[in-house]
């Protein structure tokens, strides 16, 4: 069993910065691809940014393209979602998924582990 823990979450004004991390438990962190996904009120759970389990294919929203980056460390079970331009409409709980794969995937209902979530609040 995987355990995933998001951290970095907070209050940012509008344009500001924060840096996402999502700690893994277990000796197979390394083969499996990772996302990153948002919830807001009322709203479904929607995909951000997906990595390969080797780091090596990565894919974005549209809606953050430019502006998210998604990055991962295996030494360190780790992956990062480094978001930069913060926009009042990202404004969400956002949580990272592991796949038991090596390719991520767009639809939350291929990954196999999730975390709590962590809440995002960008202010105006």
């Amino acid at each position: 069993q995987v355990q995933l823990v998001e951290s970095g979450g907070g209050l940012v004004q509008a344009g500001g910065s924060l840096r996402l991390s999502c700690a893994a438990s277990g000796r197979t962190f390394s083969t499996y691809a990772m996302g990153w996904f948002r919830q807001a009120p009322e709203k479904e759970r929607d995909f951000i940014a997906g990595i390969s389990s080797s780091g090596d294919s990565i894919g974005y929203a549209d809606s953050v393209k430019g502006r998210f980056t998604i990055s991962r460390d295996n030494a360190k079970n780790t992956v990062y979602l480094q978001m930069n331009s913060l926009k009042p409409e990202d404004t969400a709980v956002y949580y990272c998924a592991g796949r038991r794969s090596g390719s991520y995937n767009y639809n939350r209902l291929y990954y196999d582990y999730w975390g709590q979530g962590t809440q995002v609040t960008v202010s105006s």
